[in-house]
């Protein structure tokens, strides 16, 4: 025999967001591809920054040969053996027609863009995690009314076993309870397998081990908020990722232009240099000595092949910035619809709750007087069978009801941006 310790942990909402905010592997992976982007911003950056170079050479030198034109009257020309090279450049763009501007603007947006991204993940795994939780949540609800109505038939089943002593029930009776205990214990295994199956999900999702057991804590409808669809629509509109992510792409979009029109600007340097060149052999017979000379200019330069190669990239890039403005369109246009869909539902979830409720309460009330008729033979076995059934069912859809609401409240949320 063996004791084994059960890790249970009863999770909030919000400790869940904390514990995926710590160890989800996508939420992770989104953080590192923002730190990725941001290191690119330091890259483009070093563009402002001079460049500088330097090289060093050795080498052996044969001597040289003179000789006429025709090959003839040759003779050896004697050249040092050592020979060295040093030379270094030192270059400055002071303008560059806003390519480099442009350049580390593009970065700082795709760094931008890379945080949006990381933050949509981020309400992605968040959404998934109260999906998850909220189905947790109605099988644990859906189990103790499984386990309520088990207990229920089990003394039925005890009272009609004493009438069947007493001769006042039949055997067929007992038979067919049984058969609906048999249900419903196999229901209740079913949901507890679809709870196991859930919280294995959430332990990847919340980085837990595979061994934990979430106990979901009290939740309830009565803290929510009612608010107008006008206000969802506004929290939409200013805080949605996918907008924001689509405004970001329409900067990119006009810096892209930008940076095909410094393409036809020229680009001006400062540069200095310095080289030390042994030995001298512009002379004959060679000079076994360093030269050393160095100079410092400012230097232009521009591509005259743009002035007919750039005005394609010029159109191309100016349809990008239409497409990205027209992709802002659609993607408020979906938002606004899916905005006005998921409210419409929340409302729903309502007036559903609302007759859920009501239909428990009817279906309890005709239990009770199918059982009182039942207990003074005044009704039939299968009256109190479909009457026990029609209770169940209502508390089922009762319980799903709530945690209908509460998961298009948090729907709204996830589509406004704001989970």
């Amino acid at each position: 025999m063996y004791a084994q310790d059960i890790n249970e942990r009863r999770l909030s909402i919000e400790e869940m967001f904390e514990l995926a905010e710590q160890n989800n592997s996508r939420i992770k992976l989104g953080n590192t591809a923002v730190k990725e982007a941001q290191e690119n911003v330091r890259v483009a950056e070093n563009a402002y920054l001079p460049s500088i170079a330097a090289s060093l050479s050795l080498s052996y030198n044969g001597d040289g040969i003179i000789m006429d034109r025709n090959f003839g009257n040759s003779f050896k020309a004697e050249i040092p053996s050592f020979g060295n090279n040093f030379a270094l450049e030192v270059s400055q763009v002071i303008y560059a027609g806003g390519a480099i501007n442009n350049s580390v603007k593009m970065s700082e947006l795709q760094a931008q863009l890379a945080s949006l991204s990381a933050d949509k993940n981020k309400q992605e795994v968040r959404f998934l995690i109260i999906g998850n939780y909220l189905e947790l949540c109605k099988l644990e609800n859906q189990v103790k009314v499984f386990e309520l109505h088990i207990e229920q038939t089990q003394k039925v089943l005890d009272d009609m076993r004493i009438k069947r002593q007493q001769g006042t029930a039949l055997q067929n009776d007992i038979t067919r309870y049984e058969l609906k205990m048999q249900n419903l214990e196999y229901n209740k295994t079913q949901l507890l397998n679809a709870k196991q199956i859930i919280n294995n999900q959430l332990n990847v999702a919340l980085g837990l081990p595979h061994e934990t057991i979430i106990v979901p804590d009290s939740i309830s409808i009565e803290h929510l908020t009612e608010r107008e669809l006008d206000s969802w629509q506004d929290a939409a509109q200013s805080s949605a990722l996918p907008i924001q992510m689509a405004e970001k792409a329409i900067e990119m979009s006009e810096h892209k232009v930008k940076l095909s029109n410094s393409e036809r600007l020229p680009k001006i340097a400062l540069f200095a240099f310095d080289n030390l060149n042994g030995p001298v052999t512009i002379e004959i017979p060679a000079i076994n000595k360093n030269f050393n000379y160095w100079g410092i200019g400012l230097g232009i330069s521009y591509n005259f092949d743009q002035l007919y190669k750039s005005n394609k990239n010029l159109r191309a890039d100016r349809l990008g910035v239409q497409k990205a403005n027209e992709e802002m369109e659609v993607v408020k246009e979906q938002i606004f619809l899916a905005m006005q869909a998921a409210h419409i539902k929340y409302q729903e979830a309502y007036t559903l709750l609302e007759t859920k409720e009501k239909s428990m309460e009817l279906a309890s009330q005709n239990y009770e007087l199918v059982s009182y008729r039942y207990d003074n033979d005044l009704a039939l076995l299968t009256e109190l069978l479909d009457a026990s059934s029609q209770k169940l069912d209502a508390e089922l859809q009762a319980v799903n009801a709530r945690i209908n609401i509460l998961y298009n409240y948090y729907k709204l949320h996830y589509i406004s941006g704001t989970l």
